[in-house]
């Protein structure tokens, strides 16, 4: 009976024994992933293509890790400034397993990565911003100031990674924000800037009208002028014409007492023309001497 069942479970166990072999003698890389051999403490092999490997078994470990780039949000952090003025800071930073084998020998796990980046990227973003003042930082617009400050942060961090095995594909800042206790005081004297620089644009605008409207003013004057004289000119012409058109035809000495006569009668006409109708004249006037038809 004991032999029958022997028999019967030999092929089983050989075949679970060939099963574990295989298992023990083969390892499987991903496509988004590298795959480490370690023996002895010491990496003896990298694979980074995906496929069926063989290594040692009972003697082989395999270390994976990931090569997609990873985001790590860092925590908030306080720098200070140029101007000594403290600011907060919430950053992100980009990475990717770049040398697995030094990966492994420098750190071996993602959480240590991730603590030595973090440490890596405050260090540079303290090291940057203490060369700026506050106002540079927060300023509107000053947008190409702060990519400045991304662009050297990030090169600082991606040096520094290097040795790591990490490669750094961006750093950013999220924001950066002002402690509470100063922020109302900073918000306060940049309305205050604004206003001063408002009440300088008005001053600069009135005064450049206040010149445009003194050169209006100035040509407005010489035109009025240039044109009373030019209307004297004509009127004084049309003067001159006239006496002259008068003198043609009055040349002669009836045409003057007639011309004379005329301008009596429209004199005389001119001061009835009212309510009253008593005229005094002196004995001498022409009007007495037309109107009692003297001689001379």
């Amino acid at each position: 009976m004991n032999k029958s069942l022997l028999k019967t479970l030999l092929p089983v166990l050989i075949l679970i024994i060939a099963v574990i072999a295989i298992f023990s003698c083969t390892y499987v890389v991903q496509e988004n992933e590298y795959a480490c051999v370690v023996r002895f403490s010491a990496i003896v092999e990298t694979r980074s293509n995906a496929g069926l490997y063989f290594r040692i078994p009972f003697v082989d470990q395999i270390k994976y890790y990931n090569k997609a780039t990873n985001l790590y949000d860092l925590a908030e952090s306080e720098v200070l400034t140029a101007d000594k003025k403290n600011m907060t800071v919430n950053s992100y930073i980009l990475w990717k397993i770049s040398d697995p084998k030094t990966f492994y020998q420098t750190l071996g796990s993602t959480g240590e990565a991730e603590a030595r980046l973090d440490v890596l990227t405050y260090n540079s973003l303290k090291n940057t911003m203490g060369t700026l003042q506050q106002t540079q930082i927060i300023n509107p617009g000053n947008t190409g100031g702060r990519e400045d400050l991304y662009l050297t942060v990030t090169r600082e961090v991606a040096e520094a990674a290097s040795v790591y095995g990490i490669e750094v594909v961006d750093v950013k800042v999220k924001r950066l924000d002002l402690p509470e206790d100063n922020e109302a005081a900073v918000y306060q004297r940049m309305i205050s800037e604004r206003n001063q620089q408002a009440e300088k644009f008005i001053a600069d605008g009135e005064y450049q009208a206040s010149l445009i409207r003194n050169e209006v003013d100035k040509q407005v004057n010489i035109t009025i002028s240039d044109a009373e004289v030019q209307a004297a000119q004509t009127i004084a012409s049309g003067e001159e014409e006239y006496m002259k058109i008068l003198a043609e035809a009055y040349n002669t000495k009836e045409k003057q007492d007639f011309y004379e006569f005329t301008k009596a009668l429209e004199t005389l006409s001119a001061s009835l023309d009212g309510q009253s109708k008593t005229v005094i004249l002196g004995k001498d006037s022409e009007l007495v001497r037309l109107l009692m038809g003297q001689k001379e």
